[in-house]
């Protein structure tokens, strides 16, 4: 091989070393900012503090509850966010403790979307569990959560 040819893909192959490097560092980043912000809602939700909740949302954010009566008939409860942030800052006798585990992000731009399964307790004793499904925006002022969608039961619980 002469030393042109080498030089060319030698600076070909450092090129789509760092292409590679920064794209996977900058999806590494930008999954830890969407964890971060589902952490903050959880953060807020146990210490009952609304301002902290409300900044982890977009203004006009969704809530969706997916659940399944005992007829077999499945229902979808739609709430609005501004009802949520005011029950989580009104005192409460036990602390609302939602306990996350296995969760995976995805992000594709300026979109990411959390799952996680979940087991919700009040104070200490056990409550429900289900999943629950975030869709974040990466705005100017960073992630925010623009929807959540999660199922509730009482058994099945892993």
């Amino acid at each position: 091989m002469n030393l042109s040819l080498f030089r060319a893909v030698l600076v070909g192959c450092t090129l789509a070393a760092t292409v590679l490097l920064t794209t996977t560092t900058q999806a590494q980043t930008d999954e830890t900012a969407a964890r971060a912000v589902v952490d903050q809602l959880f953060t807020g939700m146990r210490s009952g503090d609304s301002s902290l909740v409300r900044r982890a949302f977009l203004p006009d954010a969704s809530l969706q509850s997916v659940t399944t009566a005992p007829d077999g008939a499945v229902k979808v409860r739609k709430d609005a966010i501004q009802g949520f942030i005011n029950a989580v800052g009104t005192p409460h006798d036990e602390v609302w403790d939602e306990r996350i585990y296995d969760l995976k992000v995805q992000v594709d731009g300026p979109m990411a979307i959390v799952w996680v399964p979940y087991k919700f307790y009040l104070g200490s004793k056990f409550s429900h569990c289900g999943v629950n499904a975030f869709t974040l925006v990466r705005t100017t002022e960073g992630w925010k959560i623009a929807g959540i969608t999660d199922t509730r039961r009482r058994d099945n619980c892993l």
